[in-house]
């Protein structure tokens, strides 16, 4: 069985349709990238997901054969689905080891949260001596591991990643590369949303494009990315282009 069920999934803001009834699934342990333009709707797949603002407007989304409607973003997690966010989001006046903290009390279960957190630290490669540091004082990249950090301290059976590679040097992602196949390596499943097709090539074992808020196409990456639709959908009409 999915772990994960979108089934014609749809978000509309006014006259926008940000999702308009996409629908895929996502096999325990898989590692499942997400591509797409700007403004393709990737990001408000997630929230729909996650429950985080909002829900879909109309479909159906399961974990675990729940159905997540009327579920808050709280709630969803402690079910075992967290999300990161494209910002590397953190409480910048908390020390390293409270942002993880925070997380795992968040996510409300397992063994204690102080546990938790000291594990999710070390697993993103923390030392015990930057625990105590200010979230502020961190570079992005450090802010990203943070982030995860504070993600894996609920536990997570899927893990949703969005544009985690963002604003990061070649060496820096290559290191968060390695870290994700780290993380895959537990047993957790991952879904991942990435501009860099190198991470997304690097990582995905099926590659789902989204264009206009519409799944365009879903199948390996090195399928994907020769695709005249998603050729297309990047860089309009390579006459044009040319």
């Amino acid at each position: 069985m999915p772990l994960l069920t979108v089934e014609s999934a749809s978000k509309s803001f006014g006259a926008l349709r940000a999702v308009d009834g996409v629908s895929f699934s996502v096999e325990p342990g898989e590692l499942f990238g997400i591509a797409g333009p700007n403004g393709s709707g990737k990001s408000t797949l997630f929230n729909l997901i996650s429950g985080i603002p909002f829900g879909p407007d109309s479909g159906r989304i399961l974990f675990a054969g729940e159905d997540l409607a009327g579920r808050k973003g709280h709630q969803i997690a402690r079910l075992g689905l967290v999300r990161t966010f494209q910002r590397e989001t953190a409480f910048d006046t908390l020390s390293v080891f409270d942002n993880a903290l925070m997380g795992a009390t968040y996510g409300g279960k397992g063994p204690v949260p102080e546990e938790r957190s000291a594990e999710a630290l070390a697993f993103v490669g923390f030392a015990p001596a930057d625990f105590d540091r200010k979230a502020a004082e961190l570079s992005v990249y450090d802010r990203k591991r943070l982030m995860l950090a504070s993600a894996l301290a609920l536990s997570p059976r899927l893990l949703l990643l969005d544009e985690p590679a963002s604003g990061l040097t070649k060496p820096e992602i290559e290191a968060l590369i390695a870290l994700i196949r780290r993380i895959a390596a537990t047993g957790a499943t991952i879904l991942l949303i990435e501009h860099v097709l190198t991470v997304l090539l690097a990582l995905s074992q099926r590659l789902m494009v989204l264009n206009e808020g519409s799944l365009l196409v879903l199948d390996r990456p090195d399928v994907v990315v020769r695709d005249p639709r998603v050729i297309r959908a990047y860089l309009g009409d390579r006459r044009h282009v040319a």
